[in-house]
C-alpha cells in the first residue's frame, strides 16, 4: 500500500477518528520527547521503537545519496542554460569569479543552516521541520512571518519560473526539427501558450504526491536528466569552439554598441544586463529554501547535519564544475552573442536530434524539480487547514483508491483540489509573464539574501550564543550586509529588463 500522507492529521471515517501514532505529528509537535545525550539521539534502538523516530514520527529513511539528488535537483535546474548569457554580460573575469564566489557563500551559509535543523543542539535538541520551524525556533517574533512570506512567495514564482523554462524546451523540441525540415529558411515562430498549458496538466498529477520523502524516486530521475541536458549543452559548446578554433568573447563582456533582438546595447543597459546576470547566478545556486525540508527526510545515526554538510559538499562541487564548463564554453562559442537559453536560444541548430534529447531531459528534470519545491508550500497549507477545520471531511479524510501495481492510494479532496488550483494559478502567470532571464534573474536576487544569508547567519548566531562585536559576528555582519547589496543591484537590474521586455509584450500572444 503506498504511503500515507503525513501532511494531515488522523483518518476519519464515518465521524470516528482512527487513531494513529503519529497524529502529534501534525497537532503536538511541540510536545516531541527531547534526547537527553547524543548517544541516546544517535541510537534509536536503545530508546525509541524500530518504527518510530525520537519525536514519534515514522523512522526516516533518507540516506546522504537521496539528499545529495534532492539538492542536485534543486540547484542544477534551468538556470544552468542561462549562465552563458550571464557571464557574457561579466566577461572572462567577472563572471567566473562571481560563479565561484556564489558557490562558496551558498557552502558555507547551507552548513550553518543545516546545524539549525536541530534547536539547542544539532546532534540531540528538538528537530525543526521546516524552514519556518527552524527561524520560530532561534529568533521568533515577526522574523517568522517575514521568513514565511518570502520563504513562499520564492516557492511560487520557481514554479512559475520553471513552468516558462519547461514550455520553452518544449517548444524548443519542435522548432529544432521545424528548421532541420525547412533548411533554416523557416523562422518556425509559435506561441509557447498550449506547451505551458500541457506542462501544467502534468503538474497537476505529479502534484498529487503526498509527500516530500515520496519523491525521491522522481528526484534522482530528475537528477540523471539534469546531467544529461548539462552535458549536451558543455559537449556542442567544446564542439562550436573546436569549429571555431577560437575562443570568443572578452575580459569585460558584451561590448557596448552590440546589436542584440532587444536593440543596440547602451551603457545604461550594459549595466541593468551585469546586475541581471548576478540575480540568474544567485537563482543557479539558490535551493536553501528547502534545505530544512531536505534535512528532515535524513535518518539517524550519524547526525543528520553530519550527512547534511557531505551532502552539500558533494552537491555544490559537482555543480560549480558544471556551470563553470557550460557557461564557459557557451560563452566561448558564442561570444556577445550566447543565447539567454543555450539549447533553446537557438545558439545551436545541429544536431537536431540531440537537441532534441537535451530538451526534453530539460522538461522531465524540471517536472522533478517543480515538485521538489513546492512540496514545502504544499505540506505548509495542508498542516494548516488540518489544524484550522480538523473535524472537516474535505480537509482530512482520505478514501482508498486502488491502483493496479501500486496498491492503494489515499484520496484526499482538499489537496486534490487546493494543489490543482496552486498549478493553474503558476500556469495563467507564466503565461502573462514568459520572460525566462528576467523571472529568473528577479527570483535569485528576491530569495538570495534573505532565505540563503540573512536567516541562516542569524539563527546560526543565535543557536551559537555569539556576542556581539566579536570577530565572528563582525565577520557574519560583513557577509550578510556584501550579499544583501549583491541582491538590490541584481533586482534592479532585473526589474530594468522586465521594463524593456514589457515594451513589445502583449498578454497570452508572446510567440518565440
Amino acid at each position: 500500500m503506498l504511503p500515507r500522507s503525513r501532511t494531515l492529521p488522523s483518518r476519519i471515517h464515518h465521524g470516528t477518528v482512527e487513531e494513529r501514532q503519529d497524529i502529534r505529528h501534525y497537532l503536538q509537535v511541540e510536545v516531541q520527547p527531547k534526547a537527553r545525550t547524543e548517544a541516546e539521539a544517535i541510537n534509536p534502538q536503545a530508546n525509541y521503537s524500530k518504527c518510530f523516530d525520537d519525536d514519534g514520527r515514522l523512522k526516516r529513511t533518507g540516506t546522504f545519496w537521496t539528499a545529495t539528488s534532492h539538492i542536485i535537483t534543486a540547484v542544477i535546474g534551468s538556470g544552468v542554460l542561462s549562465l552563458a548569457w550571464s557571464i557574457a554580460q561579466l566577461g572572462w573575469v567577472t563572471g567566473p569569479a562571481v560563479m565561484i564566489l556564489f558557490a562558496f557563500v551558498i557552502l558555507y551559509t547551507s552548513n550553518l543552516l543545516s546545524q539549525c535543523y536541530r534547536s539547542g543542539d544539532p546532534v540531540t535538541g528538538q528537530r525543526n521541520y521546516t524552514y519556518m520551524d527552524a527561524v520560530k525556533a532561534n529568533l521568533g517574533g515577526r522574523k517568522v512571518t517575514v521568513c514565511g512570506l518570502i520563504q513562499y512567495f520564492n516557492l511560487f514564482g520557481v514554479a512559475i519560473g520553471y513552468t516558462i523554462a519547461a514550455s520553452v524546451s518544449m517548444m524548443a523540441i519542435k522548432r529544432s526539427n521545424c528548421f532541420h525540415q525547412s533548411g533554416g529558411k523557416n523562422p518556425c515562430h509559435m506561441s509557447s501558450n498550449g506547451y505551458m498549458i500541457t506542462f501544467g496538466i502534468i503538474e497537476i498529477i505529479f502534484s498529487q504526491i503526498p509527500d516530500f520523502d515520496q519523491v525521491w524516486w522522481l528526484s534522482i530521475v530528475a537528477a540523471v536528466m539534469s546531467f544529461t541536458y548539462s552535458t549536451v549543452g558543455l559537449g556542442l559548446g567544446v564542439a562550436k569552439v573546436a569549429e571555431n578554433e577560437s575562443f570568443k568573447g572578452s575580459l569585460t563582456g558584451i561590448s557596448i554598441g552590440t546589436l542584440t533582438h532587444a536593440g543596440t546595447v547602451t551603457g545604461t543597459q550594459k549595466l541593468w544586463r551585469s546586475l541581471q546576470a548576478l540575480g540568474a547566478i544567485a537563482f543557479a545556486y539558490s535551493y536553501s529554501i528547502i534545505l530544512i525540508e531536505i534535512q528532515d527526510t535524513i535518518k539517524s545515526p550519524p547526525a543528520e547535519y553530519k550527512t547534511m554538510k557531505k551532502a552539500t559538499l558533494l552537491s555544490i562541487t559537482i555543480t560549480t564544475v558544471f556551470y563553470l564548463l557550460c557557461g564557459c564554453m557557451g560563452y566561448a562559442a558564442f561570444g556577445d552573442a550566447a543565447p539567454g537559453n543555450l539549447l533553446t536560444g537557438f545558439g545551436f541548430y545541429n544536431p537536431y536530434w540531440l537537441l532534441d534529447i537535451a530538451n526534453f531531459a530539460i522538461v522531465v528534470h524540471l517536472v522533478g524539480a517543480y515538485q521538489v519545491y513546492c512540496q514545502p508550500l504544499y505540506a505548509f497549507v495542508e498542516k494548516w487547514s488540518a489544524k484550522r477545520w480538523p473535524k472537516s471531511d474535505f480537509v482530512t479524510a482520505e478514501y482508498d483508491i486502488p491502483i493496479p501495481f501500486f496498491g492503494v492510494y489515499q484520496l484526499n479532496f482538499f489537496r486534490l483540489v487546493w494543489r490543482t488550483i496552486f498549478v493553474v494559478v503558476t500556469t495563467i502567470v507564466a503565461m502573462l509573464m514568459p520572460f525566462f532571464n528576467d523571472v529568473v534573474g528577479i527570483l535569485g536576487a528576491f530569495g538570495f539574501w534573505p532565505l540563503t544569508v540573512y536567516f541562516p547567519v542569524e539563527m546560526y548566531i543565535s543557536q551559537q550564543k555569539i556576542e556581539r562585536w566579536t570577530s565572528r559576528w563582525l565577520g557574519l555582519q560583513i557577509l550578510s550586509v556584501t550579499c544583501l547589496f549583491v541582491s538590490i543591484a541584481a533586482a534592479v537590474g532585473s526589474f530594468a529588463g522586465v521594463v524593456l521586455d514589457l515594451k513589445t509584450y502583449k498578454p497570452f500572444k508572446t510567440s518565440y
